[in-house]
């Protein structure tokens, strides 16, 4: 009885699915002109979704005209450029917004200011702001919903899509590791490799090679960490400190991916100060504890066991990292 009834929900959902696939791709191919965002302070996610998302579409339809917008990543330029947002397109243009969950999130556009507009999502629902939202907390990235997507329609994939696809799904779900893989992550992901013969051994190389200077920063990270007597480790990097190694920002928040797995912490956070944005950038991992309610309470958001904010000053985050060890003491108890 209950594999009955397993089956049918299932069945239930793949029919849902489908739907929004088709809904979709029949938006798609009603625009000529498709303008694709995602989230300020761009990942590889929301970058290898948007871009590898245009690919698809150019590739599929040749005569459209197809934009990523956004603010340049330098750290991931290797993934693509975007292209300077036109007010025009306001009034002819179709949007797309990958890897984004709230409007204020959206990088360059008023998302309200589209006739229509498509979400394509794999953070928890916070507000609905698209006239098309396909949403799903369950997955590793949006570019694996992309891939997902492109596998069920008739929208054609090529290798320069599939490549920042995999990249993006490789960096959210750190390579495998994170709860949200699952099975059908594995298929797609075998589906993709057979399909476009993509080189995975130089997209690893391209995503984790970095320069000396990390590497030296990342020392001084570990070195100065500290950790609460309930298991929150932090570190806060002023300017100074960026510019004495030779980083930006973005790059600290980046290394505190490489705090997995030490028995003393559970959740570990940096805090970066922005000097030209005028903000302290923070990262939140976690490997129990639930984080992203702490960090929507400070402004920010994210999946369960990684988050993200941004501050006014460090006495915020000192302040938020209480907030985190109380989360950790109650996790303990």
């Amino acid at each position: 009885m209950q594999e009955t009834l397993t089956h049918s929900v299932n069945r239930k959902r793949e029919t849902m699915y489908h739907r929004m696939y088709s809904k979709i791709v029949k938006k798609i191919k009603k625009y000529d002109t498709i303008v694709i965002a995602r989230h300020v302070g761009a990942d590889p996610d929301a970058l290898g979704s948007s871009l590898g998302l245009k690919e698809i579409i150019l590739n599929t339809f040749p005569n459209k005209q197809v934009y990523v917008i956004g603010h340049p990543a330098s750290k991931f330029k290797y993934l693509g450029v975007p292209t300077k947002f036109k007010e025009e397109w306001y009034e002819n243009a179709l949007l797309i917004v990958t890897d984004t969950p709230d409007k204020k999130r959206v990088d360059g556009v008023d998302a309200n200011r589209f006739k229509e507009s498509i979400k394509i999502d794999h953070h928890p629902f916070i507000e609905k702001f698209c006239t098309i939202e396909w949403i799903d907390d369950t997955r590793t990235s949006a570019s694996e919903m992309i891939l997902e997507l492109v596998k069920h329609t008739k929208l054609k994939i090529n290798k320069e899509a599939a490549s920042k696809l995999y990249i993006g799904l490789v960096a959210d779900s750190n390579r495998f590791l994170f709860c949200y893989t699952t099975p059908k992550t594995f298929e797609l992901v075998s589906w993709l490799i057979k399909t476009t013969k993509i080189d995975i051994t130089k997209l690893y190389e391209t995503l984790y090679l970095r320069p000396l200077k990390e590497l030296r920063f990342q020392g001084y990270v570990e070195t100065h960490l500290e950790v609460t007597e309930n298991g929150v480790a932090s570190i806060k990097i002023t300017d100074e400190i960026l510019q004495e190694y030779n980083v930006d920002p973005a790059t600290a928040g980046n290394i505190v991916n490489n705090l997995n797995y030490i028995e003393e912490i559970l959740v570990w956070v940096s805090f970066s100060e922005d000097k030209i944005n005028n903000t302290i950038r923070g990262s939140i991992r976690s490997r129990g504890p639930i984080i992203n309610e702490v960090a929507s309470k400070f402004g920010g958001g994210g999946h369960i066991f990684a988050s993200g904010v941004r501050l006014k000053n460090f006495e915020e985050a000192s302040t938020m990292i209480e907030a985190l060890d109380t989360v950790c003491k109650e996790y303990q108890n």
